[in-house]
């Protein structure tokens, strides 16, 4: 069992390969949902990081000196970079490519896993992140649209003052919380865009709540963050 763990032409073609499909089968889900880093992307960092890996055993195995994670650790903790580039707040303060940048965090473990030659963690750890990109979004939609919780974007006429939004939504149970104004989103004059938190009672489910603020007078656009 050793032996396949052993710096060999053989094993180095095969964490390599290995990195190469590991690494597009977790980017063909990001991909096909056109996320700012897709197949490609994912493929080359796992390749990348299971290439530092393999390098950096190759000089502790060859030189006998030196740490034989030293190079790994550098991946960790430099695959921030590049995932924090994929993480954006849009003008509505929406935070866009979380999971994005956790994927790709993600691939380079598993490449790093490929270039030492533990083999099995890699192919567990990189199965399980394709099955937790892919399958899990329809649970996460599902958790989110069941919430009690949600935060909205609103614009409401200047003609109805921002007190009588606040009175409506607690005459209806909602807790308004983390208000927050958006004078820059809007060129309309004649209206008043803010984002706010809301949290609703039991009685009232995630679409009853997206209704009633959209029915309150005054209120010309709703969108839910």
């Amino acid at each position: 069992m050793l032996a396949v763990r052993e710096l060999t032409y053989a094993s180095l073609a095969v964490r390599i390969l290995a990195s190469i499909l590991l690494g597009g089968m977790i980017g063909l889900d990001r991909g096909l949902k056109n996320r700012p880093a897709g197949l490609r992307t994912y493929m080359l960092v796992c390749l990348g990081a299971c290439i530092v890996m393999i390098t950096n055993q190759y000089v502790f195995q060859a030189f006998g000196v030196g740490d034989p994670v030293r190079m790994g650790a550098q991946v960790v903790s430099g695959i921030g970079f590049l995932g924090a580039g994929t993480i954006i707040v849009t003008a509505r303060n929406q935070i866009k490519g979380l999971t994005t940048a956790a994927g790709l965090w993600a691939s380079a473990c598993v490449g790093l896993a490929l270039g030492i030659g533990l083999y099995e963690v890699a192919v567990i750890g990189g199965v399980s992140i394709f099955v937790v990109l892919a399958l899990m979004h329809k649970l996460d939609f599902l958790m989110r649209r069941n919430t009690r919780i949600m935060e909205v974007y609103v614009e409401l006429k200047r003609s109805v003052p921002l007190g009588a939004f606040l009175d409506f939504v607690r005459a209806q149970n909602f807790e308004p919380s983390n208000l927050q104004m958006q004078l820059e989103n809007t060129s309309d004059l004649d209206v008043l865009a803010f984002s706010v938190t809301l949290k609703g009672p039991k009685e009232f489910s995630h679409s009853d709540i997206v209704q009633t603020v959209r029915n309150m007078d005054g209120v010309s656009y709703m969108e839910e963050l």
